[in-house]
């Protein structure tokens, strides 16, 4: 082990509201991705750290579900402050691991902010309903329960924000949360947990365990956890949904995704090529919801791919801390090579790289894990660019006929996340959003992600389990609801006896 190495900081687990450090538990490299050089060791958990934890949790939970619930909405708009005042120190915090630019890390924590200011309404969104006098002096009420201990497992594309999505809907509705983060950039939890508890959050009602897939089965079997809310890839959100599932437990799992913006012969092209550039090469394209294939009618095809070669080599792609830079590294080695893997393996098979992004290095950051915006033109469905979730700086180019055929191709592909459509026809975009197979729809916005206040989630393989992210099925997937009948007597003798309903007149 290298000197280097041997110095970087231990990135521990959250347990009881302390910062834990086992002796002996195996770690993992953590990367500065602009320069390519190890900035941390993490720990990874074992059984035993899960173990601890989620008892922790447990205990925390008994107190936290009974305190009031205006009282639970309090600790959020606190936690809402707390994170408006550290903003700048988390949004470093974000970069430094992952890679984004800090206007890209500024802005996942805005879309965390907004989930957790609809939280601070948890004393509206959790009332009940009541029916008076439903029979001859019986009344029936309803209201939700928090579950208990519940689990959230995130992944690295967005360390601060999906986080969020997740722990202030669950902790406002009176649960205690034990977050996995994603083992590459790790350290944005611990300062979530953190701001948890200078907000006046009770010691274990937030906790961090850091690991790989050690930690995420031991949440996914732990008989303790009774909920688990997981966001990555579709084959760990299968794995996750069939075995959490299994053990009795609530999953909400979001999956990948394959992405198409639809521009039809009437679309403003400045207008799709700017939005495209965006949406492809945003975060190093590391998004589930970014365009990663663009659908274009025959006629307006040479046009568009003009304007998109034109804006991707006005993309300065630079370390994230560069104020000017629009686009970082992308988070590993690994990714770096398997992106250029995928556009060389679609030139190979016929398809034209019009803008080039592989070997793209950065004076003074060769080792950082750079990849330049790439479109290719000339992309068929069963080329790996276009059947694989690339998660890369990388937009492909399918042309097709009209309309009918887009949402066709749209429908074919199995993932169904999020899915765009550039008009000027209001009627081509009414046909579009109710015939396309896909759970979140931009009309002349690009990706498409909810404001907090709805939910956020996909169809097809992009979900597995019913519930969406965030917003008002948040609410229902972190609680349990109960129906009480009641009738008060005005004496003993006074109440019959009945073989049928209790509720008879």
């Amino acid at each position: 082990m290298s000197a280097l190495v041997e110095t970087a900081p231990l990135i521990g687990h959250v347990v009881g509201g302390q910062v834990t450090t086992p002796d002996g538990s195996r770690t993992q490299d953590v990367y500065n991705p602009a320069t390519g050089q190890v900035s941390g060791r993490v720990l990874l958990a074992e059984q035993a750290d899960v173990d601890a934890a989620v008892a922790a949790a447990v205990t925390a939970a008994e107190s936290w579900s009974q305190e009031p619930v205006a009282k639970r909405a309090a600790v959020l708009f606190a936690l809402r402050e707390q994170i408006i005042q550290h903003t700048e120190e988390l949004a470093a915090i974000i970069t430094a691991e992952h890679g984004k630019v800090l206007a890209d890390s500024h802005g996942e924590i805005a879309r965390g902010l907004e989930v957790i200011e609809y939280a601070c309404g948890m004393p509206q969104l959790l009332k009940g309903e009541y029916t008076d006098q439903a029979a001859t002096g019986v009344d029936v009420f309803s209201f939700r329960e928090p579950l208990g201990v519940v689990a959230g497992i995130t992944p690295f594309n967005f360390p601060a924000m999906v986080p969020l999505w997740m722990s202030p809907m669950a902790i406002a509705t009176g649960n205690a949360f034990v977050l996995k983060p994603s083992e590459r950039d790790p350290s944005a939890s611990l300062f979530l947990a953190r701001m948890w508890k200078a907000a006046g959050l009770p010691d274990g009602v937030f906790s961090v365990v850091q690991g790989d897939r050690v930690a995420v089965d031991a949440l996914l079997t732990h008989p303790d956890i009774a909920a688990v809310s997981f966001v990555g890839s579709t084959p760990i959100a299968q794995h996750v949904h069939a075995t959490a599932t299994a053990h009795g437990k609530r999953v909400q799992a979001l999956g990948g995704a394959k992405n198409h913006a639809v521009v039809l012969a009437d679309a403003d092209l400045d207008l799709a090529a700017t939005h495209l550039t965006g949406a492809a090469f945003g975060a190093a394209g590391e998004r589930c919801m970014a365009i990663s294939v663009a659908v274009v009618v025959d006629e307006v095809a040479d046009a568009l791919l003009e304007r998109l070669t034109a804006a991707a080599a006005k993309v300065r792609v630079a370390p994230g801390t560069d104020p000017a830079s629009d686009m970082g590294p992308v988070i590993t080695k690994a990714s770096q090579l398997r992106i250029e893997e995928i556009v060389s393996d679609a030139v190979d098979h016929g398809a034209s790289a019009r803008f080039d992004g592989r070997g793209h290095t950065v004076d003074g950051h060769e080792d950082g894990f750079f990849v330049g915006p790439t479109v290719l033109d000339g992309v068929t469905t069963d080329m790996r660019a276009y059947v694989e979730e690339i998660f890369g700086p990388v937009l492909v180019v399918l042309r097709v006929a009209d309309l009918t055929e887009a949402i066709a191709l749209v429908n074919d592909n199995p993932y169904g996340n999020g899915t765009a459509l550039f008009t000027s026809s209001g009627d081509s975009a009414r046909t579009f959003q109710r015939a396309v197979n896909v759970g979140m729809i931009g009309i002349n916005v690009p990706i498409p992600v909810p404001v907090g206040w709805h939910s956020f989630g996909g169809w097809k393989n992009s979900l597995f389990g019913e519930s969406h992210i965030y917003g008002p099925e948040s609410v229902r997937f972190y609680t349990r609801g109960k129906v009480v009948t009641s009738r008060w007597p005005s004496s003993p003798a006074s109440a019959k006896f009945h073989f049928g309903r209790t509720t008879s007149h």
